[in-house]
Protein backbone atom coordinates (compact mmCIF):
# COMPACT_ATOMS: atom_id res chain seq x y z
CA UNK A 1 0.00 0.00 0.00
CA UNK A 2 1.39 3.43 -0.95
CA UNK A 3 2.05 5.78 1.94
CA UNK A 4 0.45 8.53 -0.13
CA UNK A 5 -2.30 6.42 -1.76
CA UNK A 6 -0.56 6.72 -5.09
CA UNK A 7 0.02 10.47 -4.86
CA UNK A 8 3.38 12.13 -5.39
CA UNK A 9 4.72 13.48 -2.09
CA UNK A 10 6.29 16.42 -3.92
CA UNK A 11 3.24 17.33 -6.01
CA UNK A 12 2.36 21.03 -5.87
CA UNK A 13 0.11 21.11 -8.93
CA UNK A 14 -3.03 23.15 -8.40
CA UNK A 15 -1.67 24.91 -5.33
CA UNK A 16 -2.06 28.69 -5.12
CA UNK A 17 1.47 29.97 -4.53
CA UNK A 18 2.09 33.63 -3.64
CA UNK A 19 5.63 34.86 -4.29
CA UNK A 20 6.76 38.36 -3.33
CA UNK A 21 9.53 40.01 -5.29
CA UNK A 22 8.62 37.80 -8.24
CA UNK A 23 9.61 40.30 -10.91
CA UNK A 24 13.34 39.57 -10.93
CA UNK A 25 16.21 37.61 -9.41
CA UNK A 26 15.50 34.62 -7.21
CA UNK A 27 11.82 35.56 -6.93
CA UNK A 28 11.43 35.19 -10.66
CA UNK A 29 13.22 31.84 -10.43
CA UNK A 30 10.85 30.55 -7.74
CA UNK A 31 7.88 31.70 -9.81
CA UNK A 32 9.07 29.89 -12.94
CA UNK A 33 9.75 26.71 -10.96
CA UNK A 34 6.29 26.63 -9.40
CA UNK A 35 4.72 27.47 -12.74
CA UNK A 36 6.47 24.52 -14.37
CA UNK A 37 5.35 22.31 -11.47
CA UNK A 38 1.69 23.11 -12.17
CA UNK A 39 0.94 25.60 -9.41
CA UNK A 40 -1.14 28.73 -9.88
CA UNK A 41 1.56 31.34 -9.34
CA UNK A 42 0.72 34.71 -7.83
CA UNK A 43 3.51 37.10 -8.78
CA UNK A 44 3.61 40.04 -6.37
CA UNK A 45 5.89 43.08 -6.32
CA UNK A 46 6.21 46.77 -7.06
CA UNK A 47 7.30 46.75 -10.70
CA UNK A 48 4.30 45.88 -12.87
CA UNK A 49 6.28 45.44 -16.10
CA UNK A 50 8.68 42.99 -14.47
CA UNK A 51 5.82 41.06 -12.93
CA UNK A 52 4.08 40.93 -16.30
CA UNK A 53 7.27 39.51 -17.81
CA UNK A 54 7.39 36.72 -15.22
CA UNK A 55 3.70 35.96 -15.78
CA UNK A 56 4.26 35.89 -19.55
CA UNK A 57 7.11 33.36 -19.22
CA UNK A 58 5.02 31.09 -17.01
CA UNK A 59 2.06 31.20 -19.37
CA UNK A 60 4.24 30.59 -22.43
CA UNK A 61 5.44 27.42 -20.69
CA UNK A 62 1.85 26.30 -20.22
CA UNK A 63 1.48 27.42 -16.61
CA UNK A 64 -1.03 29.59 -14.76
CA UNK A 65 -0.01 32.93 -13.27
CA UNK A 66 -1.31 36.37 -12.38
CA UNK A 67 0.42 39.57 -11.28
CA UNK A 68 -0.54 41.71 -8.27
CA UNK A 69 1.24 44.92 -7.31
CA UNK A 70 2.22 45.42 -3.68
CA UNK A 71 4.52 47.57 -1.60
CA UNK A 72 5.62 45.29 1.23
CA UNK A 73 6.65 48.31 3.33
CA UNK A 74 3.03 49.53 3.43
CA UNK A 75 0.51 47.60 5.55
CA UNK A 76 -2.52 48.87 3.62
CA UNK A 77 -0.92 47.69 0.37
CA UNK A 78 -0.18 44.26 1.85
CA UNK A 79 -3.71 43.84 3.16
CA UNK A 80 -5.24 44.89 -0.16
CA UNK A 81 -3.03 42.52 -2.14
CA UNK A 82 -3.67 39.50 0.10
CA UNK A 83 -7.40 40.20 0.17
CA UNK A 84 -7.47 40.43 -3.63
CA UNK A 85 -5.59 37.15 -4.05
CA UNK A 86 -7.86 35.36 -1.57
CA UNK A 87 -10.97 36.74 -3.28
CA UNK A 88 -9.77 35.82 -6.77
CA UNK A 89 -8.41 32.35 -5.99
CA UNK A 90 -10.30 31.28 -2.87
CA UNK A 91 -7.24 30.48 -0.80
CA UNK A 92 -3.45 30.77 -0.53
CA UNK A 93 -1.66 27.45 -0.10
CA UNK A 94 1.97 28.59 -0.15
CA UNK A 95 3.79 31.86 0.55
CA UNK A 96 7.34 32.37 -0.66
CA UNK A 97 8.23 35.49 1.34
CA UNK A 98 11.03 36.55 -0.97
CA UNK A 99 11.03 40.35 -1.36
CA UNK A 100 14.31 41.77 -0.06
CA UNK A 101 16.56 44.80 -0.27
CA UNK A 102 20.24 45.48 0.30
CA UNK A 103 22.42 48.60 0.30
CA UNK A 104 26.15 47.94 0.68
CA UNK A 105 27.61 50.51 3.07
CA UNK A 106 30.25 50.63 5.82
CA UNK A 107 28.78 50.42 9.31
CA UNK A 108 30.06 53.87 10.27
CA UNK A 109 28.31 55.45 7.29
CA UNK A 110 24.85 53.88 7.62
CA UNK A 111 22.19 56.58 7.89
CA UNK A 112 18.82 56.24 9.61
CA UNK A 113 17.15 56.39 6.19
CA UNK A 114 19.20 53.49 4.79
CA UNK A 115 18.60 51.55 8.00
CA UNK A 116 14.84 52.08 7.70
CA UNK A 117 14.78 51.25 3.99
CA UNK A 118 16.38 47.85 4.56
CA UNK A 119 14.46 47.05 7.74
CA UNK A 120 11.13 48.01 6.21
CA UNK A 121 11.49 45.50 3.39
CA UNK A 122 13.47 42.68 5.00
CA UNK A 123 11.82 42.57 8.43
CA UNK A 124 8.64 44.62 8.51
CA UNK A 125 7.60 43.47 5.05
CA UNK A 126 8.35 39.82 5.72
CA UNK A 127 6.54 39.97 9.06
CA UNK A 128 3.32 41.57 7.89
CA UNK A 129 3.03 39.73 4.57
CA UNK A 130 3.31 36.48 6.53
CA UNK A 131 0.80 37.70 9.11
CA UNK A 132 -1.84 38.55 6.51
CA UNK A 133 -1.31 35.35 4.54
CA UNK A 134 -1.37 33.24 7.71
CA UNK A 135 -4.84 34.60 8.51
CA UNK A 136 -6.06 33.30 5.15
CA UNK A 137 -4.30 29.95 5.63
CA UNK A 138 -5.83 29.55 9.10
CA UNK A 139 -9.32 30.00 7.63
CA UNK A 140 -8.68 27.34 4.99
CA UNK A 141 -7.08 24.60 7.08
CA UNK A 142 -3.36 25.29 6.78
CA UNK A 143 -0.54 26.10 4.41
CA UNK A 144 3.17 26.53 3.91
CA UNK A 145 5.21 29.68 4.54
CA UNK A 146 8.75 29.83 3.18
CA UNK A 147 10.75 32.80 4.42
CA UNK A 148 14.03 33.66 2.73
CA UNK A 149 17.22 33.95 4.75
CA UNK A 150 20.82 34.29 3.58
CA UNK A 151 24.41 33.50 4.40
CA UNK A 152 24.04 36.70 6.40
CA UNK A 153 21.59 34.90 8.67
CA UNK A 154 24.56 32.97 10.07
CA UNK A 155 27.73 34.98 9.45
CA UNK A 156 28.68 38.63 9.33
CA UNK A 157 29.32 40.15 5.92
CA UNK A 158 31.36 43.35 5.72
CA UNK A 159 29.38 46.47 4.78
CA UNK A 160 26.10 44.57 5.24
CA UNK A 161 25.41 45.25 8.91
CA UNK A 162 21.73 46.08 8.50
CA UNK A 163 21.08 43.36 5.92
CA UNK A 164 22.69 40.69 8.10
CA UNK A 165 20.69 41.92 11.08
CA UNK A 166 17.46 41.49 9.15
CA UNK A 167 18.36 38.08 7.78
CA UNK A 168 19.33 36.83 11.22
CA UNK A 169 15.97 38.12 12.40
CA UNK A 170 14.13 36.22 9.68
CA UNK A 171 15.46 32.93 11.06
CA UNK A 172 14.23 33.74 14.57
CA UNK A 173 10.92 35.03 13.27
CA UNK A 174 10.40 31.80 11.36
CA UNK A 175 10.96 29.71 14.49
CA UNK A 176 8.45 31.76 16.45
CA UNK A 177 5.91 31.61 13.64
CA UNK A 178 6.36 27.84 13.41
CA UNK A 179 5.52 27.50 17.10
CA UNK A 180 2.46 29.74 17.00
CA UNK A 181 1.06 28.63 13.64
CA UNK A 182 1.67 24.90 14.02
CA UNK A 183 -1.73 24.30 15.68
CA UNK A 184 -3.37 25.68 12.52
CA UNK A 185 -1.50 23.20 10.26
CA UNK A 186 0.76 25.93 8.91
CA UNK A 187 4.40 24.92 8.49
CA UNK A 188 6.95 27.75 8.48
CA UNK A 189 10.50 27.24 7.24
CA UNK A 190 13.40 29.17 5.77
CA UNK A 191 15.55 28.87 2.69
CA UNK A 192 19.01 30.42 3.06
CA UNK A 193 20.61 30.88 -0.37
CA UNK A 194 24.33 31.40 -0.73
CA UNK A 195 25.76 33.24 -3.73
CA UNK A 196 23.44 33.27 -6.73
CA UNK A 197 23.71 35.58 -9.72
CA UNK A 198 20.93 38.14 -9.28
CA UNK A 199 20.63 41.89 -9.86
CA UNK A 200 21.64 42.35 -6.20
CA UNK A 201 24.82 40.24 -6.47
CA UNK A 202 25.76 41.08 -10.07
CA UNK A 203 28.39 43.66 -9.00
CA UNK A 204 30.21 40.98 -6.97
CA UNK A 205 30.08 38.57 -9.91
CA UNK A 206 31.38 41.21 -12.32
CA UNK A 207 34.34 42.09 -10.08
CA UNK A 208 37.00 39.44 -10.94
CA UNK A 209 38.75 39.70 -7.58
CA UNK A 210 35.56 39.53 -5.55
CA UNK A 211 34.20 36.72 -7.70
CA UNK A 212 37.39 34.68 -7.30
CA UNK A 213 37.29 35.14 -3.51
CA UNK A 214 33.68 33.99 -3.36
CA UNK A 215 34.24 30.95 -5.56
CA UNK A 216 37.32 29.98 -3.55
CA UNK A 217 35.11 29.77 -0.45
CA UNK A 218 32.48 27.53 -2.05
CA UNK A 219 33.42 23.82 -1.94
CA UNK A 220 31.52 23.28 -5.21
CA UNK A 221 33.49 26.21 -6.71
CA UNK A 222 30.55 27.70 -8.55
CA UNK A 223 27.68 30.11 -7.98
CA UNK A 224 24.16 28.78 -7.60
CA UNK A 225 21.45 28.96 -10.24
CA UNK A 226 17.72 29.35 -9.76
CA UNK A 227 17.36 25.66 -10.61
CA UNK A 228 19.41 24.84 -7.51
CA UNK A 229 16.72 26.48 -5.36
CA UNK A 230 13.77 24.90 -7.15
CA UNK A 231 14.06 21.52 -5.42
CA UNK A 232 14.28 22.81 -1.84
CA UNK A 233 11.45 25.30 -2.49
CA UNK A 234 9.18 22.62 -3.96
CA UNK A 235 10.01 20.32 -1.04
CA UNK A 236 9.03 22.95 1.53
CA UNK A 237 5.81 23.69 -0.37
CA UNK A 238 4.72 20.06 -0.70
CA UNK A 239 3.34 17.30 1.49
CA UNK A 240 6.87 15.89 1.68
CA UNK A 241 7.64 18.53 4.34
CA UNK A 242 4.47 18.24 6.41
CA UNK A 243 6.46 17.31 9.54
CA UNK A 244 9.17 19.91 8.94
CA UNK A 245 8.67 23.30 10.56
CA UNK A 246 10.86 25.94 12.17
CA UNK A 247 13.84 24.79 10.11
CA UNK A 248 16.27 26.44 7.71
CA UNK A 249 17.67 24.77 4.62
CA UNK A 250 20.98 26.26 3.53
CA UNK A 251 21.51 26.20 -0.24
CA UNK A 252 25.03 27.55 -0.51
CA UNK A 253 27.23 25.01 -2.27
CA UNK A 254 28.81 24.17 1.07
CA UNK A 255 29.98 27.71 1.97
CA UNK A 256 28.91 27.50 5.63
CA UNK A 257 30.38 24.02 6.00
CA UNK A 258 33.85 25.19 5.05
Amino acid sequence: MSLMNGKNLFDVSGKVVLITGAGSGLGEGYALAFGEAGSTVICAGRNQSRLDNTVRQIRENGGAAKAYTVDVTDLDSIQAMVAAVAADHGRIDVLVNNAGYEHIQPFLEVTPQVYDDIMNVNMKGVFFVAQEVAKVMKEHGGGKIINIGSLGSFIGLAESSVYCSTKGGVIQLSKTMAIELGPFNIQVNCLAPGYFITPMTQPFYDDPQHRQWIESRIPLHQWGTTLDLAGPALFLASAASNYVTGETIKVDGGWLAS
